[in-house]
């Protein structure tokens, strides 16, 4: 353990190898770079050294004594430049085709749990926590693939990536991102461990669904349409953004939504009533009766009472938790999922995401869009606003003939699948680069609200996992269908249009969402419905739009990793104490930054996102990615198509965000621009 411990300082040069590793370490290291400079020439003594000290800290009794040790460095260092090219061509080929292949297998293996493909078999569960790729770096530190990658190429910390990535070559990045692959040594079954509460929890979240038509009010009336299920917390959102084209029933539905999300985030929520058609639920006066509407069918309630949901949602959550700290002893320079997170992950410090998040909800825009939504409604702000997207430019088609029109033209998976490269299309790619994009890109039909997952490996297909219903896809599932196209474009891009496959991806995960945003923005446009005719308007609203879901989505993220941060400080809390103290954040963060809008304390929606359960600190992504999104639709407008200017984007790979970011609009990651256009256009509204 104490060799983990100083590893940021190993990598660092503050101490030396006699300090970590096996006590014969230091003796084994100094003859190993005596010979090793003896053979190659002053010149190399600095990887040499480098190189040694990287390996040391890793390697343990098991692999070797200390003619072992020096007889493996003596053969696979590459100690010429030739040497070097040849290993670093080889194992990013052969790593390519690892990560590909197993990205396929865990698919593979997620078959069943994530698509629509019927019940779920306890063997199917066993399957879907099984991470083929769990054994891969034990096993490469094993056979000693892993200590050749770290006797030759160097490990880096954040600071030195932010503070020389911008001076380094393609290949210089590259060889960062195969040295970070080895930073940690984790065994197989901390990785198996976090695959299996991953799988749990997903499972737990793909099947949270809530059938409307058997919500009734305190005169049983049905304000939802028969055979309408929701998931949680995604459709639930969703419906409540559909209703406000609803003038009659809209604002009812809108409470009795958010009512149903609040007794989610409490707990409080009918055990019985959750993914049963069978059961009627009052969710104000929370009571439940078997259901009167002639013919439903499903899974029949047998406790009638309204017993509560036994903090499922928190005990899910906790063991996320254990899972993730599993890692923590085998990863010393980010001890926590939180630093791992913010530090490797998305590498930006906690410090300047938390700012950027507060510059939003701080933002003396904030009370002028809340006052321009009021006039927009005739009535006072309530809590479920915070959801409000009527300044989306509007077709002329209500909801209910936006769901007729995508069932229509999407009655299957397949059916959006044809239709992907015409879509392509219309956002400015070329018909060939359509075609080619659409080849790679296969679309499955989802059991929970979707994803897009990526090949890992070239020529291999992205999977686009998407809703569609029994009557076809509704406009809902179309929405978040666009959404994940992004992502899946990006990923095809990516991986198979980089320099570099080590390179593949971007930056972050708030970067694909970003991409992912800037396709969902353009459902509409995709659908062929025209454009709005003042396009100046048109876009000021976009931009209020944007700042308003960013605004919302900011204080999700802060609950999360405020949540994170509790469970840290409270490593044995239980469930109920887990749901007691997400509850309290919720409300001090609502509080905080929304009560003075809204005129309303103790709101608890910010709890509600399902993210938070099964995602391990995924929610900062979102707010980063609105931003990230306005700042690269800020370059496609100049560009004039978003097909072009993305591809152009993209292909920069998985470097610094602000150095990705610098390449793509001549900017930094931030909130200026942003907030900047929202200024300008309030002043225009």
């Amino acid at each position: 353990m104490k060799s983990l411990i100083v590893l940021a300082y190993i990598m660092a040069g503050l101490v030396t190898i006699a300090s970590a590793g096996e006590p014969w370490m230091a003796a084994a290291a100094a003859k190993a770079e005596g010979q090793l400079v003896g053979r190659f020439g002053e010149g190399q003594r600095g990887r040499i050294s480098r190189g040694l000290r990287q390996a040391g800290v890793f390697w343990r009794a098991q692999d070797g004594d200390a003619a072992v040790f020096e007889g493996f460095v003596s053969v696979n260092f590459a100690g010429t430049p030739a040497a070097l090219d040849t290993m670093f061509a080889r194992l990013e080929r052969l790593l390519e085709k690892t990560d590909g292949h197993m990205a396929a297998l865990a698919q593979e293996y997620k078959t069943q749990a994530d698509l629509d493909l019927g019940p779920i078999e306890p063997y199917d569960d066993l399957f879907a926590a099984f991470d083929p790729a769990a054994h891969v770096i034990d096993d490469m530190f094993g056979n000693k693939l892993a200590f050749v990658v770290l006797l030759n190429f160097p490990l880096t910390t954040l600071d030195q990536r932010l503070a020389e990535g911008t001076r380094w070559t393609r290949r210089q990045w590259a060889e960062t991102r195969l040295a970070h692959r080895f930073a940690k040594r984790v065994p197989a079954e901390v990785n198996q461990a976090i695959a299996e509460a991953t799988a749990e929890a997903d499972r737990y979240i793909a099947e949270y669904n809530i059938y409307m038509h058997n919500l009734v009010d305190g005169n049983g009336a049905r304000l939802f349409p028969k055979g309408m299920r929701l998931l949680s917390h995604w459709n639930l959102r969703d419906e409540i953004k559909a209703n406000y084209a609803d003038a009659g029933n809209g604002p009812a539905k809108q409470r009795m939504i958010q009512q149903v999300m609040e007794r989610i985030v409490t707990q409080t929520i009918p055990a019985v009533v959750v993914n049963n058609p069978s059961v009627d639920w009052n969710p104000f006066a929370n009571t439940v009766a078997v259901s009167s509407v002639a013919g439903e069918s499903g899974p029949r309630g047998v406790n009638l009472t309204a017993d509560p949901e036994p903090d499922t949602r928190y005990a899910t959550l906790l063991k996320t938790f254990a899972s993730a700290r599993m890692m923590d002893p085998y990863s010393p320079t980010a001890p926590t999922l939180i630093t791992r997170r913010f530090d490797e992950n998305r590498e930006i410090p906690e410090a300047r995401v938390k700012s950027m998040l507060e510059a939003v909800l701080m933002s003396p825009h904030v009370q002028k869009v809340a006052d321009l939504i009021t006039r927009r409604l005739g009535r006072p702000l309530e809590p479920f606003d915070i959801w409000y997207d009527g300044f989306r430019p509007r077709s002329t088609y209500n909801e209910s003939q936006l769901d007729e029109m995508t069932k229509k033209r999407f009655p299957t998976p397949e059916a959006f699948r044809r239709e992907i490269p015409a879509m392509l299309r219309k956002l400015g790619f070329s018909e060939s680069r359509s075609a080619y994009l659409a080849s790679l890109i296969a679309v499955d039909p989802a059991r929970g609200s979707g994803h897009a997952a990526g090949a890992a490996m070239r020529g291999v297909e992205a999977r686009l996992r998407t809703r569609v219903g029994k009557d076809g896809m509704n406009y809902k599932g179309f929405n978040i269908a666009v959404h994940e196209l992004g992502h899946n474009v990006e990923q095809v891009l990516s991986l198979n249009n980089i320099d570099h496959t080590l390179l593949q991806g971007v930056p972050n995960t708030a970067f694909t969402e970003g991409i992912a945003f800037v396709f969902q923005a353009r459902d509409q446009e995709l659908l062929g419905l025209p454009r709005p005719k003042d396009k100046q308007e048109a876009d000021d609203l976009r931009t209020i739009n944007d700042f308003w879901m960013t605004y919302e989505i900011a204080g999700v993220a802060l609950v999360d990793i405020a949540v994170w941060h509790w469970m840290y400080d409270h490593p044995n809390a239980t469930p109920l104490q887990l749901k007691e103290a997400v509850l309290t954040i919720s409300r001090d963060i609502w509080n905080k930054f929304y009560a003075p809008v809204f005129r309303k304390k103790d709101v608890l929606l910010l709890g509600i996102y399902s993210h938070m359960i099964h995602s391990f600190l995924y929610l900062p992504d979102y707010p980063l990615g609105h931003l990230i999104a306005f700042q690269i639709e800020g370059q496609v407008e100049k560009a004039g198509a978003v097909g072009p200017e993305l591809e152009r984007m993209v292909v920069q790979g998985a470097i610094a965000p602000d150095l990705w970011m610098k390449g793509a609009t001549g900017m930094p990651v931030g909130p200026e621009t942003l907030l900047e256009a929202t200024g300008k256009a309030l002043q225009r509204l």
